[in-house]
């Protein structure tokens, strides 16, 4: 199954996210892009792929103990970025070194379950909103989204994500994603 450990945004951020992803659709050109339905809003922290059934529970070990190993910590969505022209992504600001500390810990994880992980690069926490078709100028969405800072939340939760790709070819079909499992950060998590 295809996995992948995350941080997933409560609805308040999400009401707010959707807020400007409103005015964003309302530029020049955003029907030329596919943007990222609601519930595919999330803070990928790992990334494991295709994870083979008998390698989930070692593997969901290793996280439920890395969650324990990290307190909570506070998160607002702000911002936001762009990887070339083909990304367009929200930021966060708040407690971001925890995050990475979390994402760390998630990477690590799934190296030490036997997922095959590739190369390590330093974390940097970003929730995709939208995809180029070819090469998209997202110039104009990212200064639109340099004034947007969302309300401050408590991050409480790891999460372990299965992500369904599509299969039918229709267009504008969105993968569908499936919280697999939780776990409370914290050693009373």
């Amino acid at each position: 199954m295809r996995l992948f450990a995350a941080v997933l945004p409560p609805q308040g951020a999400i009401h707010e996210l959707a807020s400007i992803v409103h005015e964003l659709k309302g530029l020049p050109g955003a029907g030329g892009v596919r943007w990222t339905e609601r519930p595919g809003w999330h803070f990928t922290l790992a990334f494991y792929g295709e994870v083979a059934e008998d390698v989930v529970p070692d593997l969901s070990e290793r996280l439920s103990r890395a969650a324990r190993h990290t307190e909570p910590f506070t998160l607002s969505l702000c911002g936001g970025g762009r990887f070339g022209g083909r990304a367009l992504w929200v930021g966060a600001s708040g407690d971001v070194g925890a995050m990475r500390l979390l994402a760390d810990r998630t990477e690590s994880a799934g190296r030490k379950a036997g997922v095959e992980m590739g190369e390590h690069r330093r974390y940097r926490p970003h929730l995709t909103l939208a995809r180029g078709r070819g090469s998209a100028d997202f110039r104009p969405y990212v200064t639109a989204l340099d004034a947007f800072v969302g309300g401050a939340w408590t991050v409480g939760e790891l999460c372990l994500v299965r992500s369904r790709l599509p299969r039918s070819g229709m267009a504008g079909e969105h993968p569908r994603y499936e919280t697999v499992e939780r776990w409370g950060l914290g050693a009373d998590g």
